[in-house]
C-alpha cells in the first residue's frame, strides 16, 4: 500500500511539472528569446556566408552576453566584414548629439567606418563598393524624430540603387508593440527627424518598419528581416531581461525611452528637456518656471499612469547651461495607461499658458516651419496650442490618420 501511494504521488508530481512547463511555454514566459543577430548566426547564417558584408551599427548592436556584433562578425572565420557605417552618435557611440563624425579607421578591427549622419546620411556607391549584402542592427525606441530609423530608411535606397540585398537584424521595441499614439506625420513637414507619414508612438519593431517603409513609401529592397524568438507585442524591454544599453548618450534607461514620445518635443521650446543632466527628457524646466505651481497644476490634471515632482536642475550643457532652472521631474506610475505623447503635450500647453511672456517655440525657417512642427510632424497642433485649444480637441483631431494608420501597420506586424 506505501509503495503505491508513493508511485501515485509521484505520478502527480510529474504531472504537475509538466502542466507547469506547458503553462509557461504557451505565454512565452520560458521560451527561448533570442534576438535577430543571435538568429542570424545561430539559424541564418547561409544569408551572410561567403559575402562582402557590410555593416550598419553602435554600440547596442549586441547579443545578450553584451558581445558586439562587429567583434562577431569580425572573429567569424565564415563571415567577410568589410565595412562599418556609423549613424547619428557614431558606431560607438561617442558622439553628441547633431555632432558630425568623419570617416576614420576602427582601431580595433581596422575596418573603414563610414558615417551616415550629418554630410552623408545615404550610402553612396564608393561606400559600398566592397559590400556584397548590407547588414543593419540597431536598437531603436519606439518614436518617430529617433533619427536610426532614417539611417535604416536611406540604406535601404542605396542598397536598391546598387543591387545589394539588405538584412534587418530585428530588436525589441523597448515601449513594447501594443500601443500607438500622437498624429500622423504631414510629409510636408518631413525631415530626418520624421520622413515618413508614421504616428509618434508607432508600437512596431525595426524589422517591422523596414517592411512598411519598403512597402507603403516605394523603397522596393531585396529586404530579409530576420525575426526575434520569443518576443511578444506586450513586452516591454525589460520583460526580455536583456540589459538595457544605450542606444545614444541622452537615451541612458528604459525609463528615458518611455517619457520619450512626449517629453522630447519640449526640445522644439526655449525650455529645457534636461540635456546636460543625469535625467535628459524625465527632467523638464527653465529659470523662469516656479516648480511647485506647474507640478501642482500638472498633477491637478490627474493624467493617467504619471506623477509629476517639483524639481530644480542645473544643466551642465544644452539649454540653460549652467544656469539654475526650476520644472518637474516625470514619473511614471503605471506604464500601461501611461500616454506619452498626451503627456508631453500637457507640459508643452502647461508652460506656455503659464508663462506667456517667457515661453517660446523654437523660432521658424524660411519655409514658416518651427522645429517643434518637425518633432510633431505638422503645424496645426503649435497653431492650436496658441490658440488656447485643449489637449483633448488636439489629440481628437488626429484620431481619424491613426486610426487609419493603425489598419496598414497589421500588414507589416511579425508577432
Amino acid at each position: 500500500m506505501k509503495k503505491w501511494f508513493m508511485s501515485f504521488l509521484t505520478m502527480i508530481l510529474v504531472l504537475s511539472s509538466l502542466s507547469i512547463v506547458l503553462a509557461d511555454n504557451g505565454n512565452g514566459k520560458n521560451k527561448k528569446f533570442e534576438l535577430g543577430v543571435e538568429v542570424l548566426l545561430n539559424e541564418q547564417k547561409h544569408l551572410i556566408e561567403g559575402k562582402r558584408v557590410g555593416l550598419i551599427t553602435n554600440p547596442t548592436g549586441v547579443d545578450q552576453e553584451l558581445n558586439s556584433i562587429v567583434d562577431l562578425l569580425h572573429n567569424d572565420p565564415d563571415v567577410e566584414l568589410t565595412a562599418l557605417y556609423g549613424p547619428e552618435h557614431g558606431v560607438r557611440g561617442s558622439a553628441q548629439a547633431g555632432e558630425y563624425v568623419e570617416y576614420y579607421i576602427d582601431e580595433k578591427t581596422g575596418l573603414p567606418v563610414y558615417s551616415l549622419y550629418g554630410q552623408t546620411k545615404k550610402p553612396t556607391p564608393e561606400m559600398l563598393e566592397n559590400v556584397d549584402v548590407l547588414l543593419f542592427d540597431i536598437q531603436d525606441v519606439g518614436t518617430r524624430f529617433y533619427t536610426y530609423i532614417y539611417t535604416m530608411a536611406y540604406a535601404m535606397e542605396a542598397a536598391k540603387e546598387n543591387n545589394i540585398p539588405f538584412i534587418v537584424l530585428d530588436r525589441p521595441n523597448p515601449q513594447g508593440g501594443a500601443k500607438v499614439e500622437g498624429p500622423v506625420l504631414d510629409m510636408k513637414y518631413s525631415s530626418f527627424v520624421g520622413n515618413y507619414a508614421i504616428p509618434l508612438r508607432h508600437g512596431m519593431t525595426v524589422g517591422e518598419l523596414a517592411k512598411l517603409f519598403n512597402e507603403e513609401f516605394g523603397i522596393g529592397a531585396d529586404l530579409t528581416v530576420v525575426e526575434m524568438n520569443g518576443w511578444k507585442r506586450n513586452m516591454y524591454y525589460d520583460d526580455t531581461n536583456l540589459p538595457f544599453v544605450m542606444p545614444s548618450p541622452n537615451m541612458p534607461t528604459l525609463e528615458t525611452a518611455l517619457v520619450y514620445p512626449g517629453a522630447a518635443l519640449i526640445e522644439g521650446t526655449n525650455v529645457s528637456e534636461g540635456r546636460g543632466t543625469t535625467k535628459p527628457f524625465e527632467l523638464i524646466g527653465a529659470p523662469f518656471i516656479n516648480a511647485d505651481d506647474l507640478s501642482a497644476h500638472l498633477n491637478s490634471l490627474k493624467l493617467p499612469g504619471v506623477t509629476f515632482r517639483a524639481a530644480s536642475f542645473t544643466p551642465f550643457f544644452s539649454k540653460h547651461s549652467g544656469k539654475l532652472s526650476h520644472g518637474i521631474q516625470i514619473h511614471i506610475t503605471n506604464r500601461n495607461s501611461f500616454k506619452p505623447v498626451e503627456t508631453g503635450l500637457h507640459i508643452v500647453k502647461a508652460i506656455h499658458d503659464m508663462y506667456p511672456e517667457d515661453f517660446q517655440f523654437r523660432a521658424e525657417n524660411s519655409a514658416g516651419i518651427s522645429f517643434f512642427d518637425n518633432l510633431m510632424g505638422n503645424g496645426w497642433v503649435r497653431e492650436a496650442i496658441e490658440e488656447g485649444k485643449s489637449v483633448e480637441e488636439i489629440s481628437h483631431k488626429w484620431q481619424e490618420e491613426l486610426d487609419q494608420f493603425n489598419q496598414t501597420r497589421k500588414q507589416y506586424l511579425l508577432y
